[in-house]
């Protein structure tokens, strides 16, 4: 389904003049711009989702959603025309960004009918001349299905605590780089750059036994990081104009970006070859990875996992497995820098636990601390990992808005975004914009059934994981390692901002990455 036939007659005009060679240069510049507008209006006016309020350059071309995401502020330019217009906005000639959490469970259902649309299709690759998805970029639910029934119990908690041996270690060694890097040296702290170099050798060794190595080396050596945000915003901003990608990744002839993961790839293949070949020196059969999980996928599955799903499995643990999880770390630890109070309060609940200051945090015993359980939810709501809607066409029957807000039509795309419906204020109170954590625990004169009442609202509204059948796989893993992390740190340090009146910096492209997250760290007395 196009997302804008308007821009596509940019290709067929073209060929249509090459087809008439008589034609003047003067004329083609005449009717090629005459053409568009016609086409453009004629679009618009018969839309049947010219009735929703929105930009008016939006309801014209998806070139409008491109220049917000390449604005590096989507997240809050969407928030605000949601403010100005109300739970429907038109952003796109044909998708609206929605704000009913009550729609959730609709939309992202398990029922297989509402598709991811080809936003996502971008995120494939070509092999051998062929398009080629994997796990998260495939649109059909019984492919997607098919991928994942080998491998979901390895994303169980039960599997992904069998993993903490891994956390430990990584844990372990990141509080001794700490210690010696800026205890020791009295050096303020990156420690927003710093969760990214543990999460991402946190995750290279949960999923092969051996690390990238960015904490021993202390920065981004190989720019792999970099790589992986980079690919990450051309997967947002192509999204918005999916034909492009047919022209700039995917062209036969020569390709043109996004910029390839040569070194992410390289080392999964030669784990996936070594470990194959009974060479892998980094594995210990006592302590299971991903890679081993996958491997016995290909033994129970041989109809459905080959060493190219194999390799699609590792590319998804790895990329979609560091940033999410150190993006939420980060939120954490700002939104508590911010509100002293709030950090008070959580310091004196984890040390109270007993953990030892030298070894990481259990994760069940941190699991169990309501306090950090509800600082961790409310970080997610203010500042998810992804922070732009998660799109699906619009199935047959159509969609009746609440409230008599309209119908939508099927092949009409709608989407909901994490970042704005953790703000509705049906859900969460005039309040909605504030960090504030006791929102997730009973209050003061609460009925136990109108605070289980509430819960389930919240609950229900929460969007930060994904939802339906195509709910992110490995939310066990990421929240595994946010409980135990923070809570070791919080036990072992005494934490302050470096600078307190310095802002963090936020760029939204399809994730919603921070900077600027310096602190000064010292031994907690």
């Amino acid at each position: 389904m196009p997302s804008s036939v308007g821009e596509s007659l940019l290709l067929r005009q073209g060929l249509l003049l090459q087809a008439a060679p008589n034609v003047s240069w003067l004329s083609a510049a005449l009717v090629l711009p005459l053409t568009l507008v016609a086409w453009y209006t004629i679009s618009w006016v018969s839309s049947p989702l010219r009735k929703y309020p929105g930009p008016f350059l939006a309801g014209y071309t998806n070139f409008w959603r491109l220049a917000q995401v390449y604005s590096g502020n989507y997240q809050e330019r969407i928030k605000k025309l949601h403010d100005k217009y109300g739970p429907v906005v038109r952003i796109g000639p044909n998708l609206l960004d929605l704000d009913y959490p009550e729609l959730i469970k609709t939309i992202y259902s398990t029922d297989g009918k509402w598709l991811k649309t080809q936003y996502y299709e971008n995120n494939s690759a070509m092999v051998n001349g062929k398009q080629t998805f994997h796990i998260f970029s495939t649109t059909d639910p019984a492919e997607h299905a098919r991928m994942k029934r080998p491998v979901a119990k390895y994303f169980s908690l039960a599997h992904v605590l069998a993993l903490e041996g891994h956390m430990d270690s990584v844990i372990t060694d990141l509080l001794k780089h700490i210690d010696t890097r800026f205890v020791e040296t009295k050096k303020p702290c990156d420690l927003g750059e710093w969760i990214a170099f543990y999460a991402w050798d946190l995750i290279s060794s949960a999923t092969f036994s051996r690390r990238f190595g960015y904490m021993d080396a202390g920065h981004d050596f190989d720019q792999t990081i970099t790589i992986a945000d980079k690919a990450a915003d051309y997967f947002s901003m192509v999204g918005q104009i999916p034909w492009a990608d047919y022209l700039l990744d995917k062209n036969p002839i020569k390709r043109i970006g996004p910029p390839n993961l040569d070194n992410i790839t390289r080392i999964s293949l030669n784990s996936l070859i070594t470990r194959m070949q009974g060479k892998d020196a980094n594995f210990n059969p006592a302590t299971p990875d991903y890679l081993q999980h996958f491997l016995e996928s290909k033994t129970t599955h041989p109809d459905l996992v080959d060493d190219g799903i194999i390799m699609g499995y590792l590319l998804v643990n790895l990329l979609a497995g560091a940033d999410t999880t150190a993006i939420t770390i980060r939120a954490i630890f700002y939104f508590c820098l911010r509100n002293p109070s709030t950090l008070h309060r959580l310091a004196t609940e984890v040390r109270a636990a007993g953990f030892a200051t030298d070894k990481p945090a259990p994760y069940a015993a941190a699991r169990q601390l309501p306090y950090l359980e509800a600082v961790v939810r409310e970080a997610m709501r203010l500042h998810p990992a992804v922070g732009m809607p998660l799109e699906r066409w619009v199935p047959e029957g159509g969609l009746t808005l609440p409230g008599g807000g309209g119908y939508v039509p099927k092949g009409a795309a709608v989407g909901m975004n994490a970042y704005v419906v953790g703000r509705n204020t049906g859900v969460w109170g005039e309040d909605a914009e504030e960090f504030r954590p006791e929102r997730w625990l009973r209050g003061e004169g609460e009925t136990e059934e109108g605070f289980k009442a509430r819960l389930q609202r919240m609950n229900a509204a929460d969007l930060t994981f994904g939802g339906g059948s195509r709910v992110c796989s490995g939310r066990n893993l990421a929240l595994v390692e946010v409980y135990k992390v923070v809570a070791t740190l919080v036990n072992r340090y005494e934490i302050e901002l470096e600078d307190p009146k310095r802002e963090w910096e936020v760029l939204c492209r399809w994730f919603v990455r921070q900077k600027g997250l310096v602190t000064k760290m010292s031994l907690r007395a």
